[in-house]
Order: structure tokens, then C-alpha cells, then sequence
């Protein structure tokens, strides 16, 4: 099972035909390494890397009972509505997942939100559980936006999830908040959960600057 996915976002993703290529660059039988690149035309866009570990009877041992979100579950919480967003544009974040807030808002720190795809990944292809949570943990500098979305930009080069299990369910709640340096440098913290509890973690360097 994937255990831990690094993503670099080496420079912006066009909306244009891609290419990917994956590879095993450590083969074993109890830890593996996959490396995967997403290209447009000959540029590198995206590179990450996966540590999956055995996931067996053999190497099981007594499960951690999962922390349960200390946050309202996905159908009382309040749907998100991006002020800024021409009311009819095409936007991920509205047309691709459903973002609920169980606490806190946007734009005003730590905050709790829900967050599920609304359309596969693949045509025709039910969403992995680590596609459910990568696609989610993404979201943790937005859901705790920590400076001003109008007047500064905060761009995250890579997100870094860690899995403790698969999550259940459509929903990933992420717990996240934002901590902000003093030379535009920040980084934000998501503790992942599923209506069961805790399933691991995410973060994401954050490069801040004005807007022009």
C-alpha cells in the first residue's frame, strides 16, 4: 500500500494533451519506491514519488484506534462558495469536489473542511482511496488560507501526504492550518480524516507573495 506520495510541481500544468510515465526505481518485496513524471509535450510539469510498503496478514499488528475529527461530519457542515469566482466559471474547486466547511471559513486561518470528488479521475473509473486523499490533502493552504487571497498569492511547489490507512468513503476531512514566516516562506499542516477518524497527514511548502 502507498504509504507516503511526494509531489513536485515543477512549473505550471497547461490545459493541453499530457503524457505520464511510471517506473519502480527501488524494487523489493517488503518496501518499493515508484516514481512517476507528468509531461506537456517534452517539458516536465509534475514529478513525485511513492513509498509503498507490504500490506499483508503476515506483518499485521494490533491497529491504533483512529482520533476521531473533532469537527461536525460532511452533511452538517457548509458548502463553499468562493466569493471571488465569477458566479458560472469553471473552477476545480466547485465543479470538480465538493468543499463543505465544518469549521472555520476561507481565508481566516485554521480551519476543518470536507472535501469529495464529484467527478472520477479516470472516465468510466470509480476513485481510488489514494486518489480520494491526494486529491483532497491538495486543499490545505486554501482551507487555511492565512493571508489576504486578494492582495497576496500562496503558491504550494509540493504537497507531501503520509497515509496511516486507506481512507472509507467518499469525504476527506482535512484539519489544516497555515503558519507563515517572515520572509514569504510558509507551510501548512493537514491532519486527514475520514468519518471514522484520522488517516494520516499532509504538508505543504507555501511560497507567498503580493498579487501584482
Amino acid at each position: 500500500r502507498v504509504a507516503r506520495v511526494t509531489v513536485e510541481l515543477v512549473r505550471p500544468v497547461p490545459l493541453d494533451e499530457l503524457r505520464s510515465e511510471v517506473e519502480i526505481v527501488r524494487p523489493g518485496k517488503r518496501v518499493q519506491l515508484v516514481a512517476a513524471r507528468l509531461y506537456a509535450g517534452e517539458d516536465l510539469v509534475v514529478r513525485a514519488l511513492a513509498l509503498r510498503l507490504r500490506r499483508d496478514g503476515a506483518s499485521a499488528a494490533p491497529a491504533s484506534e483512529p482520533a476521531a475529527a473533532e469537527a461536525v461530519g460532511p452533511e452538517q457542515a457548509r458548502p463553499l462558495r468562493l466569493e471571488h469566482v465569477q458566479p458560472g466559471l469553471p473552477m476545480f474547486n466547485h465543479d470538480g469536489v465538493d468543499v463543505r466547511y465544518a469549521r472555520g471559513d476561507w481565508g481566516v486561518g485554521s480551519a476543518f473542511a470536507w472535501i469529495a470528488l464529484r467527478k472520477p479521475v479516470i472516465d468510466g473509473e470509480q476513485p481510488t482511496p489514494l486518489q480520494r486523499a491526494l486529491a483532497a490533502a491538495d486543499f490545505g493552504n486554501g482551507v487555511s488560507a492565512a493571508v489576504d487571497w486578494s492582495a497576496w498569492a500562496f503558491i504550494n511547489p509540493d504537497l507531501t501526504v503520509y497515509l496511516e490507512r486507506d481512507p472509507v468513503g467518499p469525504w476527506v476531512g482535512l484539519d489544516a492550518q497555515t503558519r507563515v514566516g517572515p520572509d514569504g516562506t510558509a507551510v501548512a499542516e493537514s491532519v486527514l480524516h475520514d468519518e471514522q477518524g484520522r488517516i494520516g497527514r499532509a504538508v505543504q511548502a507555501l511560497l507567498i507573495e503580493p498579487r501584482a
